[in-house]
């Protein structure tokens, strides 16, 4: 049986030195993707409020919603924002309801990922963007269960491309990161910035965490148009 990561396991490890630096790394390249998101409206699944804050201010609305398996999760005393919890597979908003959604300790706790990537279909726009960040089956920090990013299903990129494809999207863009080990050691924290230039530069497939922007792909979801069938006369031998 796969271990899914709690709230209280998440809020414990990003309020320690380790979760910070961590939630640093990550947020340095989702910054990198999503520079800004001034006026729109953005969905967070999962475990999102430590990177919800990147555009938490200049966007029209910020939700972060936490899977009903992994309980309920607040946003920090004192920050302004809407949080709630629902069933993955039923997501309690309209259609077409976000220009981005942001799953980060989502997919891989996921109890079943294809109908949770539906549901991100549904509420996103046409023109919006998910961005997916997963533990990498190849790195180090899917097998530590003292993070949150040790819990569930990691998933390699080639594994991730297609249940996206499954699900009606297209990727847009792959980025990594968490090059440093998964230690809580003062001197690999504070040289965490090191470990990323060097494990992106050495071993791009190590890292511990893949970044996957994808767009809705509305064409693979229109039904063919029905072509009418000829009638086919046979005449009678003379």
């Amino acid at each position: 049986m796969v271990m899914t990561a709690d709230t209280h396991l998440a809020a414990e490890f990003y309020g320690s030195a380790r979760g910070a630096v961590t939630a640093r790394v990550l947020r340095e390249r989702l910054l990198a993707m999503w520079p800004a998101a001034p006026g729109e409206s953005l969905l967070g699944i999962g475990y999102t409020t430590p990177y919800l804050r990147l555009w938490r201010d200049r966007a029209a609305c910020c939700i972060a919603l936490t899977p009903a398996q992994m309980g309920a999760a607040r946003w920090p005393p004192g920050v302004p924002s809407l949080s709630c919890t629902a069933e993955e597979d039923s997501l309690p908003f309209a259609d077409l309801a976000f220009d981005r959604i942001l799953l980060v300790h989502g997919l891989e706790t996921a109890e079943n990922a294809r109908r949770l990537l539906r549901e991100a279909w549904r509420v996103l726009k046409d023109d919006g963007r998910l961005l997916i960040v997963a533990p990498n089956r190849s790195g180090m920090w899917a097998y530590r269960e003292t993070t949150p990013f040790g819990h569930g299903l990691p998933y390699s990129t080639g594994q991730i491309g297609r249940l996206l494809a499954s699900g009606l999207f297209r990727i847009e863009r792959r980025d990594a990161a968490l090059w440093m080990p998964p230690s809580a050691l003062r001197a690999v924290l504070r040289t965490s910035p090191l470990w990323e230039r060097a494990g992106r530069k050495l071993m791009p497939a190590l890292a511990g965490v893949t970044l996957t922007e994808a767009v809705k792909d509305v064409y693979a979801a229109m039904p063919l148009r029905t072509v009418p069938r000829r009638r086919l006369v046979l005449a009678d031998a003379a």
